[in-house]
Formats: structure tokens, sequence, C-alpha cells
């Protein structure tokens, strides 16, 4: 992202030749709820509205995103690749001094914040081409299973705008309206990101200490375990249950209940903490896995179990490279 589209100020937005939001009631509801409830100016929010589009190609992102559509074999060849696992270990050379102030202040390790980043863009590669405006708008006002979300969103990248005098019809980002290295939505963004350098912002877009920071930060609000487990590989269950698996991301069972059901292969038989177990497919068929609380607070960031998988070994496998 040009320096400009972050600092330049809250610039002029120029009136479009279609004004696909503006006129809609219930744009005209959410402008005047912002008007009376942040005291924001109704003639930029009109002028801001008027530059927003419809997306279709958003509506048919959010309606099949990979973690619903693919199963583990080939969710991991998208993101387990040896470029990336390369790309992650250059990438923790030129920021190792940031990365071990991160893991000492958060207690999360460095190669979790990088597989983070890793898996979301690719470190920067891949930070989204469609305006958040334009997405956030959409899903707002046409998609109606998650419209009061996304006009949560909508109100927090106006928010952002104001505070930090950004203009938001150059912010760019995922089609769920997900910004920068590390994919802040803007409710994350207002909450979650942290000014490494502490210049007064915390640029996500072409600063990777201030990315950095903030992923150690959101997840270690999220309760991360400094020094803790995240997740091992078990043996087929001997007496195989349906409702033992995938139940939920959050730890819903204990490693004692589990050996008493038959599950082999546990390291920690006498343990008796709290955590999940996953059967996925991969590439050579059914695998199992148990996922302890850090691995749930991975999968606050995308709610999936073949995210918090693909983020795990992503991990590994760049701490392994990076040695």
């Amino acid at each position: 992202m040009p320096i400009c589209s972050v600092f330049c100020g809250l610039l002029f937005i120029p009136q479009a030749s279609l004004a696909d939001y503006l006129d809609r009631e219930e744009t005209q509801i959410f402008i005047d709820e912002l008007v009376e409830s942040e005291s924001i100016d109704r003639e930029w929010l009109e002028q801001l509205f008027s530059q927003a589009e419809y997306s279709q190609s958003v509506i048919d992102a959010i309606t099949r995103p990979a973690e619903r559509t693919l199963n583990w074999a080939e969710y991991q060849k998208i993101f387990l690749t040896d470029s990336r696992v390369e790309r992650g270990a250059e990438f923790w050379i030129e920021n190792a001094d940031v990365l071990a102030e991160a893991e000492e202040e958060f207690g999360v390790p460095a190669e979790i914040i990088l597989a983070i980043i890793g898996v979301e863009t690719f470190y920067g590669r891949y930070t989204g081409g469609y305006r958040v405006i334009d997405s956030l708008s959409t899903l707002a006002f046409d998609y109606p299973p998650r419209g009061q979300f996304f006009r949560g969103e909508l109100r927090s990248l106006v928010l952002l705008a104001e505070k930090h005098q950004i203009n938001p019809t150059e912010l760019t980002g995922s089609y769920a309206g997900a910004m920068g290295l590390g994919q802040f939505i803007p409710s994350s963004y207002l909450s979650y990101s942290s000014d490494y350098d502490g210049d007064g912002f915390a640029d996500l877009w072409s600063n990777p200490a201030d990315a950095i920071w903030s992923v150690a930060n959101y997840l270690a609000v999220h309760g991360w375990r400094r020094a803790q487990p995240i997740f091992d590989q078990v043996g087929a269950p001997e007496m195989f249950s349906e409702n033992l698996l995938n139940q939920d991301l959050a730890p819903y069972t204990n490693i004692e209940l589990l050996v008493s059901q038959g599950i082999t292969d546990i390291d920690y038989p006498e343990d008796s903490s709290e955590v999940t177990l996953m059967h996925l497919v991969g590439t050579e068929g059914d695998e199992y896995w148990i996922g302890h609380h850090n691995f749930y607070v991975i999968t606050r960031y995308n709610h999936s179990h073949l995210y918090g998988m693909a983020v795990a070994q992503l991990a590994g496998q760049i701490k392994d490279r990076a040695q």
C-alpha cells in the first residue's frame, strides 16, 4: 500500500457516476446511526457511500470458502508448500529481532506468528485486491445471512478511517474486508492492532514489525498460554465413536477419557487437561489429532479445524527450515 494511502489524511472522495448504495434506505439508516452515535460528518459519509459499489464476486467468494469445500488433503496442498516454508524462514531472518521481542512480550512462538502471516497473505504477497468499502457494503446490505455482522465491520471501517485520517476508498483487502499482512478485519484492527514502532499508527499494510506485533497481541488477548502444547497426532480409536470427533473447536473432552475410549498413542496418558479430538482426511487417508487450548486460540483467527492445522503444521516446518 502506498504510504499516502495511510497518512495523507481524510481526502475528499469524488462522486461516482453510479451511486450503488447511497440512495438505498438501509444505507441512509446506517448513515443516520453513525451521525447520531459517533458525530461523524454526514456529507463525508454520503460522499463515501456514493463510491461504494456492489460486488458479485464478493458474494460468490463468501458462499464457497475453502474451509467448507475442501478436505485436509486438498487444503494442505495450498498452504504446506516448500515455497511458503522457504519464504517463512527468510521472513524470520529479515525480522528476527522483532519476532524475538514479540515472543518474549506475548509468549507466542515466532513460528506461530510467521505461520499466521504465511497462511493469511504469503508474507504480504497476497493481501487482497478488493476495495474494503465495496466488500463490506456488499456484505452488510446484500448478504442477509451475516448482514448484521458486516454492518458492524462497516461501522468499524468508518471509525478506523476517522481515527487515523485515512481515505477508506483506498484501503484494499480480502472479499470479507480483511486487511494487511495479518488480514485484520476492521473491528479486529480497532481492538487488537498494536503499534510496534510507536509512530501513532499500526501500519499492517507495509510495516512487518507492526503486523508481527499485532498478530502476537491478537493471540495473546485470545488466551495464548506460554510454553504450552498445541496439538498432537494420535492413533485411530479402537472403539470408534462418531460423537467423540470434531464436536467443537473449543476443548470439550479430556485425555484421560480418550484413553478410556481406546484412543492410542497419546503422549499424556495421565493428563486430564481439556482437548478437542479431530478426524481429518489427509493425503494418506484418515488422521486423528488432539488439539490443546493453544490450538483453539489459533482458530480464533479463522474458525476452522483445517485452518488451525495448516498454521500449526506450517509453523513446525518453518522452524525446522530456519534451524
